[in-house]
């Protein structure tokens, strides 16, 4: 309860602070603030959990420059083509994976493992409205394990709503470097008016946190400003209606996807770190002092198994809606996913978001 209590905090305050830009007449936003939320516990269903992918929050900070960019990084990324509108992000993200079982402090092999993920992010996202075309890559430099805070901030969440401890993070991976390249390109299929619109997409991911490949297509319908008018555009005001913009904003979307995993360090170890359960243990007695007596050969205990294999290919449903009102609007998706090791359960995710423009 006190979760959602503190999501409509954000809501009435950044309403409240929409409507006193929207007094300035400031029309035209170019920059964009996020916060952002997945959790298991989010749930139309009332089915919500707490274990596999439980948590995911991050903070972004996104603009529209009014001069070329300077950053090296940005002068290589590819962009959607002449005449596209670019916009820029830096975020903070922190992931964690639990088991099912939290009160358990042993290692549970046959269940997804106590992994978090700690990372900053640099984004451009280019769309070109006249082309219907767009790229958006994002730069991941950060670490999992211990240095990553999530069980930490796990238990201190849990603390605080009066949930269940985690009683395993003990048992997670060892800190190792994560340094990614997301890019994806999408391109528009078919238009009607501008209530319907059909996108086709594809995301590679390489680095050390995942090498995957991803295609889906996107379906969004409502009353919505053109999707490749730029990312800003989709959550707030783009102007007057004359011009293209739409004052508020109401849409839903529909995304199914495949994916093909080829890696993910958060559920198997990074390059340099993997799982730390899996130490040698001994299998026989020492013989008696003083060197008398046969050995005994009798066991002490079973070697530990290590987690699942991953699944290779992954499949996710994505839907939800967006409400936009002037500078502020508010994303809400549920994501049901295959399951991410084989032999374990399908899991949903829910996320809320909300964002500011001025």
């Amino acid at each position: 309860m006190r979760r959602f209590v503190r999501i409509l905090f954000f809501t009435v305050l950044f309403a409240s602070a929409e409507k006193g830009l929207a007094q300035k007449g400031l029309d035209t936003p170019t920059h964009l603030f996020r916060v952002y939320e997945d959790d298991d516990f989010i749930n139309i269903w009332g089915q919500g959990s707490d274990n596999a992918y439980t948590n995911g929050t991050r903070l972004d900070y996104f603009y529209n420059p009014d001069h070329p960019p300077r950053f090296i990084v940005d002068k290589v990324l590819p962009k959607a083509g002449r005449g596209s509108i670019n916009t820029y992000g830096w975020g903070i993200v922190q992931l964690m994976y639990t088991p099912d079982k939290l009160l358990v402090s042993d290692y549970q092999p046959d269940d997804y493992p106590y992994s978090g993920a700690l990372f900053a992010s640099h984004s451009l996202y280019s769309y070109n409205p006249v082309s219907k075309f767009s790229f958006q890559n994002e730069v991941v430099l950060g670490v999992i394990g211990p240095a990553s805070l999530a069980g930490q901030t796990q238990r201190l969440v849990h603390r605080w709503e009066g949930f269940d401890i985690p009683q395993g993070w003990s048992h997670q991976y060892r800190n190792d470097l994560l340094l990614n390249l997301n890019v994806t390109a999408e391109k528009q299929l078919a238009q009607a008016g501008r209530g319907l619109e059909v996108i086709a997409g594809g995301q590679l991911s390489a680095g050390t946190m995942q090498n995957s490949l991803t295609v889906y297509p996107l379906i969004r319908f409502g009353n919505m400003t053109a999707y490749f008018n730029g990312f800003i555009p989709q959550f707030a005001t783009t102007g007057t209606k004359s011009d293209g913009g739409r004052k508020g904003q109401f849409y839903f979307f529909v995304k199914p996807a495949a994916q093909l995993v080829l890696t993910n360090a958060l559920l198997q170890g990074g390059v340099f770190t993997h799982n730390p359960n899996l130490h040698p243990l001994p299998d026989s007695k020492p013989a008696p002092p003083g060197g008398q007596g046969p050995q005994t050969t009798t066991p002490e205990t079973i070697p530990p198994k290590p987690y699942p294999d991953l699944n290779k290919l992954e499949t996710s449903l994505t839907y939800g809606a967006v409400f936009s009102s002037g500078n502020f609007g508010l994303y809400f998706s549920q994501i049901a996913s295959s399951a991410q090791l084989k032999g374990l359960y399908c899991h949903q995710t829910g996320n809320i978001s909300l964002y500011f423009a001025w």
